[in-house]
């Protein structure tokens, strides 16, 4: 690989070297390496593109990496991975996609992710999108996520998108059966003439299910962002799910948290918020000896932190 697809690589899965565990790297529509243990196989999908990940039951504390990066301009890809996490597991998962354009065609990488969380199982998945190149062509990258949680299961999921996508639309659909939990946590920035879509879906169909879908985003220039979340409380259930955005300059954002409850005993709650940077905020920070960009770029990072 060579030092463009390495420093992708570092960026979106802090991939520094070959790392010990699981992994797959897939790099302009293929196979770069890969490298499966004991507990995690890693198979290529016979009739589409693709892999399946498959995590033994009871497996703890290992960690696996499936970042995909592409290098070439006019490439365009649609992948489909499907995460199947046995009983009792507590695993890791570092996914993304990094995106190098220097020519005039775009780029485009769309990608379905399934998870099948067993019964009791917990899983950490994190996943960044990151964009570069100084070509006139765009990188565009639409990532759906399917989540299935058993009874008693567990995910967290961290999503990132801070730089260099120039059109995004991310789509996130969740069932959660009795007593298991999902939580969301995503970030997001947008500058330029960038546009960003999020959808959320989540049905809390188990008993004593939850769910609590937080977004922080910023907008700049003449980017534009458009966050909707929906959560379906159809047992006894808890959710909750929050948009908060910063923006600046020329750009729009648009929130639509919305709630059902489908169940007496259906407890949720949705929250958004929209606004410039506070202009006491600027000024503390300028008192400190930053220019008014520093204080902004400082603002900022800890929004999104």
């Amino acid at each position: 690989m060579n030092n463009t697809e390495l420093e992708l690589l570092k960026i979106i899965a802090d991939m520094d070297g070959k790392p010990e565990g699981a992994f797959n790297i897939r790099a302009n529509g293929g196979l770069a390496d890969r490298q499966v243990t004991e507990n995690v196989d890693i198979r290529t999908k016979a009739d589409k593109s693709g892999i399946d990940i498959i995590i033994k039951p009871n497996t703890k504390g290992e960690k696996v990496h499936i970042p995909v990066i592409i290098s070439e301009t006019g490439l365009s890809e649609m992948v489909y991975n499907d995460f199947i996490i046995g009983e009792n597991a507590d695993v890791e998962i570092v996914a993304g996609c990094g995106i190098h354009n220097c020519g005039d065609e775009e780029s485009r990488h769309n990608g379905i992710h399934s998870f099948f969380v067993g019964k009791n199982a917990k899983v950490k998945y994190v996943e960044r999108h990151y964009g570069k190149g100084e070509g006139t062509g765009e990188s565009n990258m639409n990532p759906t996520t399917v989540i299935n949680i058993a009874e008693g299961g567990y995910m967290e999921m961290e999503t990132t998108q801070i730089e260099g996508i120039d059109s995004t639309k991310r789509i996130t659909k969740a069932r959660i059966a009795d007593n298991g939990t999902l939580i969301i946590k995503e970030k997001l920035m947008t500058h330029g003439v960038q546009k960003a879509e999020t959808d959320f879906m989540v049905d809390l169909d188990g008993e004593n299910s939850s769910a609590n879908v937080v977004s922080r985003s910023v907008a700049k220039d003449n980017s534009y962002q458009l966050f909707l979340s929906r959560i379906n409380g159809n047992n006894i259930c808890n959710g909750h799910t929050e948009c908060d955005a910063i923006i600046m300059d020329n750009a729009k954002v648009s929130a639509v948290p919305e709630i059902t409850a489908n169940h007496i005993d259906a407890s949720l709650i949705h929250e958004a918020a929209i606004g410039k940077i506070a202009g006491e905020q600027l000024i503390k920070l300028m008192t400190l000896g930053l220019s008014e960009q520093e204080a902004e770029e400082q603002i900022v990072n800890g929004f999104l932190k």
